[in-house]
């Protein structure tokens, strides 16, 4: 049952900073800055990004409750501490990319996630195997985001000038 509490807790609270954190700045065409960019062929179309998030935040908070239910598992600390880290820099990726329009930034970003979540991934397997595997479309994933990243760069030099921000704030009125 352990599992079951540490799931209702775990996934929710991933699914929700997730959201937040795809909330902080316009994300998507619905960002001028983003659509303005040239981007590569293999780019998805615009509603597969939140289906696709959506999941594989389902499926991270499932892992991260498989580990957290394992008391006495030997790495579960550092498997905690791993997952935590990865998932700050997966946040932390948004509002770089879209709202500072560091593109060269949240690549190198994107190299230290996965490369987070590699490890993560090794320590969810020597304590849940299956915890393991509800990475793996996760780390698949940032491989494709590195990659639109790396192209949106090259294609783009200039992309961190592209737009210029409005030097007011925005105030409704």
């Amino acid at each position: 049952m352990s599992f079951i509490r540490w799931a209702a807790v775990a996934v929710p609270g991933v699914l929700l900073l997730g959201f937040l954190s795809g909330r902080t700045v316009p994300s998507g065409e619905e960002n001028g800055w983003y659509a303005a960019l040239i981007k590569p062929d293999f780019t998805p179309p615009g509603w597969a990004f939140p289906v696709v998030w959506s999941t594989l935040y389902i499926m991270l908070g499932l892992a991260f409750a498989l580990v957290l239910s394992a008391r006495g598992a030997r790495l579960r600390g550092l498997g905690i501490a791993l997952f935590v880290a990865q998932l700050a820099g997966n946040l932390a990726w948004t509002p770089l990319f879209f709202g500072a329009h560091r593109v060269g930034a949240a690549f190198l970003l994107i190299v230290a996630i996965l490369g987070l979540s590699v490890l993560t991934t090794i320590v969810f397997g020597q304590i849940r195997r299956v915890a393991a595997w509800l990475m793996v479309p996760y780390m698949a994933w940032l491989c494709l985001a590195g990659a639109l990243n790396w192209e949106i760069g090259r294609l783009n030099p200039d992309a961190e000038r592209l737009v210029q921000q409005p030097a007011a704030s925005q105030m409704v009125r």
